[in-house]
């Protein structure tokens, strides 16, 4: 007997979570992460005919890292707000950030470029593998492993910068 699609509920309940870590760590901004991994779901389910659950996760990544790319070329023509307007004191958040050791955790992905953590994101945080990783980056396995490689080794040596070490 033939089970059918995957509900949407059960994808979603299955994988919220990594495509909201892909989308955080991707963007820096839990609100901008939150709306990315809605508009994923969304799309996915809107244009997709026969979601199979071995493929979903790599689905919804490369649909959260094109979301993200898209937003980023936007943002790129908005002026930036003059430092003279800027608050001058810590907010929140970098306070807390800066007590706890994900602070240097967070600088360092930042200096990854958007390329780099889509490649190491998926790996390290939903567990995808490499042909999951080529799939949701439009490339070869071959090619996802050198660039998971490469985004380890820049990663490693952002966090030695920041003093952290293994």
């Amino acid at each position: 007997m033939h089970a059918g699609p995957p509900s949407f509920e059960a994808i979603y309940r299955a994988n919220v979570r990594d495509v909201f870590s892909f989308a955080y760590w991707l963007c820096g901004d839990r609100s901008e992460a939150e709306d990315l991994t809605s508009e994923a779901f969304l799309r996915a389910f809107a244009g997709a005919r026969d979601l199979r659950s071995g493929t979903v996760r790599a689905y919804l990544l490369t649909i959260a890292k094109n979301l993200y790319l898209t937003a980023r070329a936007r943002r790129r023509g908005n002026a930036e707000l003059d430092e003279e307007l800027r608050d001058p004191a810590p907010s929140p958040e970098a306070i807390a950030e800066a007590r706890s050791g994900a602070g240097a955790v967070r600088r360092a992905m930042r200096a990854l470029s958007a390329s780099e953590r889509a490649a190491l994101l998926p790996r390290a945080e939903a567990g995808l593998d490499y042909a999951g990783i080529a799939t949701a980056l439009g490339t070869t396995v071959a090619a996802a492993r050198v660039r998971v490689h490469r985004a380890r080794a820049r990663l490693a040596a952002a966090l030695a910068q920041e003093g952290v070490t293994r």
